[in-house]
C-alpha cells in the first residue's frame, strides 16, 4: 500500500481513553491499514468485519510468532524460556494446537464452568460484603480484579497464599505500556513463574485433587498426553488468560453503564437482559483491542491488498465490531442488541476456550453489583477516568460512589 503506516499513540492519554475516533478513520481508510503498534511492531490492520472474520479462519495466518519476519517480537518472550511459551495452545497451529486443545478440553469442560456459578455468587457477594458499608470503592482493586484472580485460582488449584504473587508474574509478562517492554523485567517474571508453576505441579503430582491443574495432569487422547513445557505453558495460559481479560470486561461493563444511564436503569429493571449485555460490552468496548495478532506464513492477498510473507497481521476485532456494514448504529451501546455476533472471543479454532467463565463471571458480577450498590455512580468525572494502555483494554482504576449498606444477600443471585 502507498499509505505510510500510522502511528497508534499508546502514550497520548486522549489516545488511550477513547481509541475509537482514530480506529473509525482508520476503518474508513481501507481495509487493510498498516500501523505501528505498541513497542514499534509495524503491523497490518484488519479493520472490517467481513475480513476479520475470514482472516481468523484462514490456515495461511499463523497463531505461531516463530512464522514473524519482525525480530523484535521473538524478542518480547523471555529469552531462556521462549520454547516453553511457544508451547502454548495460543500460539501453535495445527496439527499441534488440535491436539492441545483437544487435551485441555476434556479437562475444562463446559459442565465444570456451569458448577461454578455458586461459588462465583459467592465470591462476588463476599466482596461486595467489604465495598457496600462505605458508600464508595474502586471497582477494579476492590471487586473487578480480586473476583476473576479468585476464581481461576481456586478452579486451577492455587493457594491463596500465592495469588497475589502469581498476579504480579503476569503483570510484569503480559500487561504492555507505550514503551518496548524490559526484557529483564520479563525474564525474571518467568523465572519466577515457570519456577512456582513446576513446584505447584509436582504437588499435583503427588496429591492430585479436583482443581483443573490436576485433571490437565491425567487428561490424555490416544496415548498422548501434555509433555512437561506444554503443561506449563497451559497452566500460565489459564492463570493469565483467566483473569486479565475478565478484569476488564466487568470493569470495562460497568464504565460502559456509567457512561450511559439510560442503559444502566435498563437493565436495572430487567436483569434478564444481562446475558445481552455482557455481549454488547464485548462488542462496543472488549478487552482485547485493537485485536488478535497472526503472521502471514505466504503472501497472503487481504480484501485486495497483498501482505507480505512474515508480515503481522492483527485482526482489529475492536475496529470490526464497530463496522456499520455489519453492526447497526455501531457507535451506541444497546444492551438489547439482538444479532451480535462479535469478535472479541476471536473466531474458528482458536476461539477463546475460556468464553463460557469469562460469560459466567461477567453476568454475575455486573448483575450483583446493580442489585447491591443502588445509587450507582462515578466518583470522577468520565474524563479523568485511566485506561491501561497496550493491547489488553479497561480501565485502570474505577472509583465509584453509591448508597451505603447496599442490597442484602437476601435480595437473590441475579442470574
Amino acid at each position: 500500500m502507498s499509505q505510510q503506516p500510522v502511528l497508534l499513540p499508546y502514550a497520548d492519554p486522549a489516545f488511550v481513553a477513547d481509541p475509537f475516533p482514530l480506529y473509525h478513520q482508520l476503518r474508513e481508510d481501507g481495509p487493510v491499514r498498516r500501523a505501528v503498534l505498541a513497542g514499534g511492531v509495524e503491523a497490518w490492520l484488519v479493520t472490517r468485519y467481513e475480513d476479520g472474520l475470514a482472516a481468523l479462519s484462514d490456515p495461511r495466518l499463523s497463531s505461531d510468532v516463530r512464522d514473524a519476519a519482525d525480530p523484535r517480537l521473538m524478542e518480547q518472550l523471555p529469552v531462556t524460556e521462549r520454547e516453553s511459551l511457544l508451547s502454548s495452545m495460543l500460539r501453535s497451529d495445527p496439527p499441534d494446537h488440535t491436539r492441545l486443545r483437544r487435551l485441555v478440553s476434556k479437562a475444562f469442560t463446559a459442565r465444570r464452568v456451569a458448577e461454578l456459578r455458586p461459588r462465583v455468587q459467592e465470591i462476588t457477594d463476599r466482596l461486595l460484603d467489604d465495598i457496600a458499608p462505605a458508600g464508595r470503592a474502586d471497582l477494579v482493586a476492590d471487586f473487578a480484579l480480586p473476583l476473576p484472580v479468585t476464581v481461576i485460582s481456586e478452579l486451577l488449584g492455587v493457594p491463596v497464599g500465592d495469588r497475589h504473587d502469581f498476579q504480579q508474574w503476569t503483570d510484569d509478562m503480559i500487561l504492555r505500556r507505550a514503551e518496548q517492554p524490559d526484557p529483564a523485567v520479563v525474564d525474571a517474571a518467568w523465572r519466577k513463574m515457570r519456577a512456582y508453576l513446576t513446584g505447584l505441579l509436582e504437588a499435583k503430582r503427588a496429591r492430585p485433587g479436583e482443581d483443573l491443574l490436576s485433571a490437565l495432569l491425567i487428561a490424555r487422547d490416544e496415548e498422548q498426553r501434555l509433555d512437561e513445557d506444554e503443561l506449563i505453558a497451559m497452566s500460565f495460559l489459564l492463570l493469565a488468560a483467566g483473569y486479565i481479560t475478565t478484569v476488564n470486561l466487568i470493569g470495562g461493563g460497568i464504565a460502559a453503564l456509567l457512561a450511559n444511564p439510560a442503559q444502566l436503569q435498563m437493565l436495572r429493571e430487567d436483569p434478564e437482559l444481562l446475558p445481552g449485555a455482557i455481549e454488547e460490552f464485548l462488542r462496543y468496548d472488549g478487552p482485547v483491542s485493537p485485536g488478535i495478532a497472526r503472521f502471514a506464513r505466504e503472501e497472503v492477498s487481504i480484501a485486495g491488498v497483498t501482505v507480505p510473507r512474515g508480515a503481522t497481521v492483527l485482526i482489529a476485532s475492536a475496529i470490526a465490531d464497530r463496522d456499520p456494514e455489519r453492526f447497526a448504529d455501531p457507535d451506541r451501546l444497546d444492551i438489547t442488541r439482538q444479532d451480535n455476533a462479535h469478535l472479541a472471543f476471536g473466531h474458528g479454532i482458536h476461539y477463546c476456550l475460556g468464553a463460557p467463565l469469562a460469560r459466567l463471571e461477567g453476568q454475575v458480577a455486573i448483575g450483583t453489583v446493580l442489585r447491591r450498590l443502588p445509587g450507582l455512580a462515578l466518583a470522577v468525572p468520565p474524563g479523568e477516568l485511566r485506561w491501561r494502555p497496550g493491547g489488553l483494554r479497561g480501565p485502570g482504576q474505577l472509583p465509584v460512589t453509591f448508597s451505603p449498606g447496599g442490597a442484602n444477600r437476601a435480595s437473590g443471585a441475579v442470574n
